[in-house]
C-alpha cells in the first residue's frame, strides 16, 4: 500500500473513491450522528409485553411437561386431556411468536441477567434506553397461574359453542 494512503483511517483500503463519493458518505454519517435515536424508557403497555416474553416459555414448558405426565397415567380419559392439553400448548407458541415479532418491530430486547433462588433479573433494550428489572418466582407462579387459567377458559368456551352449535 502506497504512504499517502497508510494511516488515513476509514479510507485506507479506498484507492478507486471519488471525492464526491467521500463527501457524500461523509455527510451521512455526520446526519446519522448529530441525530441522536431518543432513548425513552419503554410504556406500561411495552412492560407488559417484556414479561409476555418470559413468562410465555415457562407456560409452554409448564403444559408440555403436564402433556407428558398424562400420556404416562393410567387415566382412562387420558388422550382427550392430552389432546386438549396440546391445542393449549400451541395456542401459547402462538403467542409467542407474536410477542417476538411484536417486540422485534418495537426494538425491544430482553435478556435473563441473574437468577436467584427467589427472583430472576432481567436486562432489557428498549430503542436504545437500557435498564433492568426483576421478577420473584412467586409473581411468576401466580401470573402463570392466571393466564393458563385464562387459556383454559378460552379453549373451553370453543368446546361449549362446538357442542351447543351441534
Amino acid at each position: 500500500m502506497s504512504k499517502k494512503l497508510e494511516g488515513n483511517g476509514l479510507w485506507e483500503s479506498s484507492r478507486m473513491m471519488l471525492p464526491q463519493h467521500k463527501e457524500q458518505s461523509l455527510s451521512i454519517a455526520i446526519q446519522n450522528s448529530g441525530s441522536p435515536q431518543s432513548k425513552e424508557p419503554p410504556t406500561r403497555q411495552e412492560f407488559e409485553m417484556m414479561r409476555e416474553y418470559i413468562l410465555l416459555p415457562v407456560m409452554l414448558h409448564i403444559v408440555e411437561k403436564k402433556i407428558q405426565e398424562v400420556e404416562r397415567s393410567p387415566q382412562m380419559l387420558k388422550l382427550l386431556y392430552s389432546t386438549a392439553a396440546k391445542v393449549l400448548a400451541n395456542h401459547i407458541r402462538d403467542d409467542m411468536q407474536k410477542s417476538k415479532k411484536v417486540l422485534h418491530e418495537r426494538s425491544i430486547r430482553v435478556f435473563e441477567d441473574t437468577k436467584d433462588d427467589d427472583e430472576l433479573t432481567y436486562r432489557y433494550i428498549c430503542r436504545g434506553y437500557e435498564d433492568r428489572f426483576m421478577m420473584t418466582r412467586e409473581f411468576m407462579r401466580a401470573e402463570i397461574s392466571v393466564r393458563i387459567g385464562r387459556y383454559v377458559g378460552g379453549l373451553a368456551e370453543v368446546m361449549k359453542e362446538m357442542v351447543v352449535g351441534k
